[in-house]
């Protein structure tokens, strides 16, 4: 997933569960109004089939065939469904371990003239061990990551279909980024864990934006492990120290929608996933990731395990999120 990894409490001052202390944080209240948001409708079937056609690959770790047919779908299909330009990136990383990893990052840009831009995120790619099996016979095994990659792949590939369809507010403009190797950080097990192991596509992405340094996004919103059942998303820690104006704007739009059950008004659990990475190149992202379980404390009990399957995956969670995200970029203004 996107995971990437908890992080310690040495590095943020969390608990020794990677959790921040819970505290309110609450949005200011922003009562649902007449806009452009109201008019498009989020479809989680067509996202669930999304999912479900990344995962039909196998496991989509780079260098694999399933992980080249799948990267060749997605900018096939942002083609189809309308984007005005799809991009790739193709490049070669080193791992942690040294292996060279042939990677994809894949962006669809809609209304790319627009001087004002957001960006939504997501990585494609799936964990290539299944380092949180308990069975150590199990945990050289790929993941088919349904929710950890797929998910959030899947809803940026609807939201894609809803923005080719619905003319987006005046001089705003979308680009729907596809991150590769986001997943293929240090295994658990290791001696030395080494943060910058994880999201080596948006590594690679932040050296070679599209973009002029004073034209930046004004915000961004990395999707991770979406597709959890019945998942809540708290405040995840690092998203409130560096965007939290962002923060505060979904949220609100979550509760006006009313999914206030779901979009949980206090902090939780500190990630390193893309979005620490697009801050740091100045765009003011978020992480929209389950990462206050109540079964595990942290991420979904799937996380890592070769449970990480389309069975898994809740169609309702898909839809909560992705309807949360297309009424952010519609009632965006400034």
């Amino acid at each position: 997933m996107a995971l990437a990894a908890v992080v310690t409490a040495a590095l943020t001052g969390c608990g020794n569960r990677g959790n921040a202390a819970a505290s309110t944080v609450g949005p200011e209240s922003r009562q649902p109004q007449e806009n452009s948001a109201g008019k498009v409708t989020f479809d989680a079937d067509s996202a669930f089939k999304y999912v479900k056609a990344q995962t039909d690959f196998g496991p989509r770790v780079p260098g694999t065939e399933a992980h080249r047919r799948c990267g060749a779908m997605l900018a096939a299909e942002l083609k189809r469904l309308g984007a005005d330009t799809v991009l790739t990136q193709e490049a070669t990383v080193t791992a942690f371990d040294g292996t060279r990893l042939p990677i994809v990052n894949i962006m669809g840009r809609f209304n790319p003239e627009a001087p004002m831009r957001v960006l939504l995120a997501a990585h494609w790619d799936s964990r290539p061990w299944a380092d949180s099996e308990e069975d150590e016979t199990a945990r050289l095994k790929p993941i088919d990551g349904a929710n950890d990659g797929a998910s959030g792949t899947g809803v940026l590939m609807e939201v894609a279909r809803q923005l080719a369809s619905n003319p987006l507010p005046a001089g705003l403009g979308v680009d729907i980024l596809m991150v590769d190797a986001e997943d293929y950080g240090t295994p658990s097990d290791s001696p030395r864990q080494d943060e910058d192991s994880w999201c080596l596509g948006t590594q690679y992405f932040i050296e070679h934006m599209p973009y002029k340094p004073t034209q930046l996004p004004i915000y961004g919103i990395v999707l991770d492990m979406v597709g959890g059942r019945d998942a809540k998303f708290h405040r995840e820690y690092f998203s409130q120290r560096l965007a939290y104006p962002v923060v505060n704007r979904v949220w609100a739009e979550a509760i006006a929608a009313g999914y206030g059950d779901r979009f949980i008004n206090s902090t939780g659990g500190a990630i390193t996933d893309d979005h620490i990475y697009l801050n740091k190149a100045g765009i003011p992202t978020i992480d929209i990731i389950e990462n206050d379980n109540e079964l595990t404390g942290s991420f979904n009990p799937t996380w890592h395990t070769l449970d990480d399957t389309i069975e898994n995956i809740d169609p309702a969670t898909l839809g909560v999120v992705g309807q949360t995200v297309l009424n952010t970029i519609y009632n965006t203004k400034k």
